[in-house]
């Protein structure tokens, strides 16, 4: 998809203040709206402006924006298609859209609903107006270690505000936070009062952190289960044998590798993953893994092995 320069679409810069991203906004729309307008496409261009004033009057759209402005200009889209960078949003406050106020986004762009999904329109404050604080989102990034047994990580978050000149400004936060054990990926984990502070007197809102996991050296996760290769020798896999394995939890136990055991065979170890009702488990994929013949003792063994065991893996081939 392409990336929308919403900055150019209202004609402003990119240090505009809200008062002149709402000029310029109002000078375009009785320019282009549809009911005065004498323009041949004054309903696509209408339809534009609607989607670039909602980002850049908004302060935690416009932030998130740009961070992909930014991300565009390091050359973030060697294709010519706009693609959001992993995790682009991690450790960075983005307002989700609670209702406040009549809206309707279904006609805007692919770009604005692949960045900012259903995000209300909110309409501005007045001095009188008496809310509950906006709820805030985050993500955070933990080992799996981390998720099994608990921990407590310290945080740093960024916003943005707008100053007393209308101009936006970053604002950090840092705190604890206390990281349940058993967490899972996707899970929200909320912060009473960690959100915008509430209008009027009224009570601050939360802050949801949305755990993911960093990738493993050793454990893959799908679910509530957890997966691991498991190398074993050819005599281990052929002959079967007992061997150590290291647990998520940290422990080891002993593994019965069966006779015959071939690549991919799944070995299950009950209620090893990750915790809920039912437990998840932790599965073992058994992987044979060849000695190197880089001598010649090992060289004199694999051709004594094919003379007393003549093998032929290629033989359902027909060649």
């Amino acid at each position: 998809m392409d990336f929308k320069d919403y900055y150019k679409t209202l004609g402003v810069e990119r240090g505009a203040t809200q008062d002149e991203v709402r000029k310029a906004y109002r000078k375009l729309a009785r320019k282009y709206h549809p009911d005065v307008s004498k323009e041949a496409d004054a309903d696509k261009r209408m339809r534009e402006i609607n989607e670039a004033n909602d980002v850049l009057r908004d302060k935690e759209k416009r932030a998130a924006y740009d961070q992909l402005v930014d991300h565009v200009a390091r050359g973030g889209s060697p294709d010519g298609q706009f693609h959001p960078p992993p995790n682009w949003d991690e450790g960075f406050e983005f307002h989700r859209g609670r209702k406040q106020g009549p809206a309707d986004h279904a006609e805007f762009s692919e770009f604005f609903s692949s960045v900012f999904g259903a995000a209300e329109r909110r309409d501005a404050f007045r001095k009188n107006y008496r809310a509950r604080g906006e709820d805030h989102h985050a993500a955070i990034e933990i080992s799996l270690e981390d998720a099994l047994k608990g921990s407590e990580r310290e945080i740093t978050l960024r916003g943005q505000e707008i100053d007393a000149q209308g101009r936006p400004e970053w604002k950090t936060r840092t705190f604890s936070v206390k990281i349940p054990a058993g967490v899972h990926p996707g899970q929200l984990i909320r912060l009473a009062g960690r959100g915008m502070p509430g209008q009027g007197g009224e009570a601050p809102g939360d802050l949801y952190l949305e755990v993911r996991i960093a990738p493993h050296a050793i454990y893959r996760i799908d679910g509530l289960d957890l997966y691991m290769t498991l190398p074993v020798t050819p005599s281990e896999g052929a002959l079967g044998a007992k061997v150590q394995v290291p647990t998520p939890g940290g422990g080891v136990v002993e593994v019965t590798i069966p006779p015959n055991a071939r690549n991919g065979l799944k070995l299950r170890l009950k209620e090893r993953g990750f915790p809920g009702k039912p437990p998840g488990n932790l599965y073992l994929l058994i992987e044979i893994a060849l000695p190197p013949a880089n001598t010649e003792a090992a060289r004199k063994a694999y051709e004594q092995l094919a003379l007393a065991v003549p093998f032929d893996p290629r033989r359902h081939l027909g060649v």
